[in-house]
């Protein structure tokens, strides 16, 4: 038996199902990188920030969200070189998702219970995702924002419902409006970490120069 199209699991209905003590048996997530590309590049490498935003309340499958990273990452190595570009997958496909099995051979109608006891076994996972929330973000460098955002276009096929692709505002992957952030870097107000960013905060020791 095949797996199912994803229009059986594609609408929250439930409660969430999560993998548990008493949920086991639960087959592994198909998307096991979050991360890809030049994940260790500082956050000055790339400034621009592409996102791929869900306009719908849905279930996303483990399986989608796989093969939306391999057609977003195959793209950008093809047109931007595999060095210049870190895709982010935002969502974590926590949720449980079931089927309940029926035979189909000859003589099922005789072994079969119909919806007698109907609860299903665990068959794979998906992400549940609100209106509004990021699926994957791609921060590169300007001169590849269209590549970014061509790519995203596409890793939008792989999903059920409506994704919009948007432009950030901010200074890749950091909260930080792109405008702000090299002021606020010359005024040693914000700490690089790696690719992430945080606000300087005026606490710790106090020194002869404070007095």
């Amino acid at each position: 038996m095949g797996r199912r199209p994803a229009r059986c699991y594609r609408y929250v209905k439930n409660k969430p199902y999560i993998k548990g003590r008493f949920c086991r048996g639960v087959p592994d997530p198909k998307i096991r990188i979050f991360d890809v590309g030049s994940k260790k590049m500082g956050c000055d490498a790339f400034p621009a920030c592409v996102h791929l935003v869900s306009c719908e309340r849905e279930q996303v499958s483990s399986e989608a969200l796989e093969a939306a990273r391999i057609a977003c990452n195959k793209y950008l190595i093809k047109n931007a070189g595999k060095e210049s570009f870190h895709i982010r997958i935002s969502v974590q496909p926590f949720h449980v998702i079931r089927i309940n099995k029926m035979l189909s051979c000859a003589g099922a109608d005789r072994l079969q219970t119909g919806m007698r006891g109907a609860y299903g076994k665990p068959v794979g996972t998906a992400a549940r995702v609100k209106i509004g929330q990021v699926l994957m973000s791609i921060r590169t460098k300007d001169a590849h924002l269209p590549v970014a955002r061509e790519a995203l276009r596409r890793a939008k096929y792989k999903f059920a419902g409506k994704q919009q692709v948007v432009v950030s505002r901010n200074w890749g992957f950091s909260k930080i409006r792109r405008e702000e952030y090299e002021s606020l870097k010359e005024e040693k107000k914000i700490i690089i970490k790696g690719n992430c960013v945080e606000f300087a905060h005026n606490r710790g020791a106090i020194t002869e120069k404070n007095h």
